[in-house]
């Protein structure tokens, strides 16, 4: 990671780079006037970043870097207002995209219905950490709801670490942003139908079976 300042509209900015995409630090100055450019997202269009999830199109502007004309989106996740400028040549190589489509749902449902990754499940906890995280930064909310799922069937069986709990956190939060955006609906209403998802899927345990059998 480095830091750039650059000057823009006769303003200073300071401007995070990591890797393919920056991000831009908050230093009190105006913006300058949003100029619409031709490409896949537009200002007011929803997209998901990969790690981060839903955010929408706040402007698409021009900054100068090293010299250099760079055209970014200015994308502002919903879920914690970070702000991420992305630039707009870099958009598939950086995992931006539309928020799937309400038909993707039950697919999705269908991921966390499954059964759990046990070869990663074996592995050490911080060889599985890397393993869920890589399968986050995909940005594929198929991986995201794999991840959530091994987590979630994990921690019914032995405590999760600090680094797998907030794993864990990180992927109910990107699924029910996003779900709840494909829906357009309230979060609670996904939080309980992911719940339901689980609770059917859990058996019932071998002492309760042999018990409803003897007062048959």
């Amino acid at each position: 990671m480095k830091q750039l300042t650059t000057l823009s509209g006769g303003r200073r900015h300071t401007i995070e780079v990591f890797g393919g995409h920056m991000s831009e630090k908050k230093t009190g100055a105006i913006r300058q006037k949003t100029k619409m450019l031709p490409g896949e997202f537009q200002v007011g269009d929803l997209a998901v970043y990969p790690a981060h999830g839903v955010g929408r199109i706040e402007a698409i502007e021009q900054r100068i870097i090293n010299g250099e004309t760079h055209d970014f989106y200015i994308l502002k996740v919903l879920e914690n207002s970070m702000v991420i400028m992305i630039p707009t040549r870099n958009v598939e190589s950086v995992g931006l995209r539309n928020v799937i489509g309400a038909d993707e749902i039950p697919k999705v449902y269908e991921v966390m219905r499954g059964n759990r990754d046990e070869a990663i499940e074996s592995q050490t906890w911080n060889r599985r950490y890397r393993d869920y995280m890589d399968k986050i930064k995909t940005g594929s909310l198929y991986d995201v709801a794999a991840v959530f799922r091994d987590l979630y069937n994990l921690k019914l069986t032995k405590d999760l670490s600090f680094g797998e709990r907030k794993l864990y956190d990180t992927a109910q939060v990107l699924l029910v942003s996003e779900l709840s955006t494909a829906r357009s609906t309230d979060e609670e209403t996904i939080i309980s139908e992911i719940e339901s998802l689980f609770i059917s899927a859990t058996p019932e345990p071998e002492s309760t079976i042999q018990g409803t059998e003897s007062r048959a």
